[in-house]
């Protein structure tokens, strides 16, 4: 793809990344998360699953807590210091109303401007398939926007003292239908720290393209940055509230 991308509206304070996965993030994402909490704006993550079925010599009560551990110091990097995990079974996560309700009570609890996550739809581009946690919380993440700032649903939310709030805007990494990007030039290496911080997940990838980090990266930035006009960007699709 080709086409220029416009600047990312960075007229905001406050941002919540909802993923299904450690190490989702930190596959381009991290890079422009480092630029924002640079500027003074606050970031949380809040994670589907622990990721404990993605390491497949490592049984999922070894690979969970490991993965948590990784996902912490991965996200200190970049100025990030809260972390939450749902506790949704890794691999088999399901879209429906335990999920939404969960994302509800994320945006409800930390109040953000704006909710960040990963690809929902179902290719990253031609011949090349995403993976059915992300689809299942990338749609519950739009839905739950909605539902936080409904006070009619999940009613239960406002028994717990959580209010409704409405996010502004998603922005949704990895789409295949990117509109706007961001530069990162200044916290690329940033970015690539992020992503080694995963070092037990890697490891296990065994000879995977995304063992290399720098590499991996670098291409995706360049060819982002070249439609945005700079030399290294993270490209989102924008979706308004």
């Amino acid at each position: 793809m080709t086409d220029s991308l416009r600047v990312l509206d960075e007229n905001w304070s406050s941002a919540l990344a909802v993923v299904a996965h450690p190490d989702d993030l930190e596959y381009g994402t991290a890079a422009a998360v480092a630029r924002w909490t640079s500027q003074g704006k606050r970031v949380a993550y809040c994670l589907a699953t622990r990721g404990e079925a993605g390491i497949d010599a490592l049984s999922p009560d070894k690979a969970g807590p490991m993965r948590e551990a990784e996902e912490r110091a991965s996200a200190a990097i970049v100025g990030v210091d809260t972390v939450e995990f749902m506790g949704h079974r890794d691999g088999v996560v399901e879209y429906g109303l335990a999920l939404r309700r969960d994302v509800a009570r994320a945006i409800r609890t930390h109040r953000p401007e704006v909710v960040i996550t990963v690809n929902h739809h179902d290719t990253f581009g031609p011949g090349m398939l995403n993976q059915a946690d992300h689809i299942a919380v990338g749609k519950a993440v739009l839905d739950g926007v909605r539902d936080a700032s409904n006070r009619w649903v999940f009613p239960e939310l406002a028994e717990d003292g959580l209010s409704p709030w409405q996010a502004r805007m998603v922005v949704v990494a990895a789409s295949p239908v990117a509109t706007h990007g961001t530069d990162v030039g200044d916290y690329f290496d940033l970015g690539i720290a992020s992503l080694r911080a995963h070092e037990v997940y890697l490891d296990g990838l065994g000879d995977h393209p995304m063992t290399d980090p720098e590499e991996f990266l670098e291409s995706f930035a360049r060819q982002t940055g070249a439609r945005l006009g700079c030399a290294r960007a993270v490209a989102f699709e924008v979706i308004e509230f």
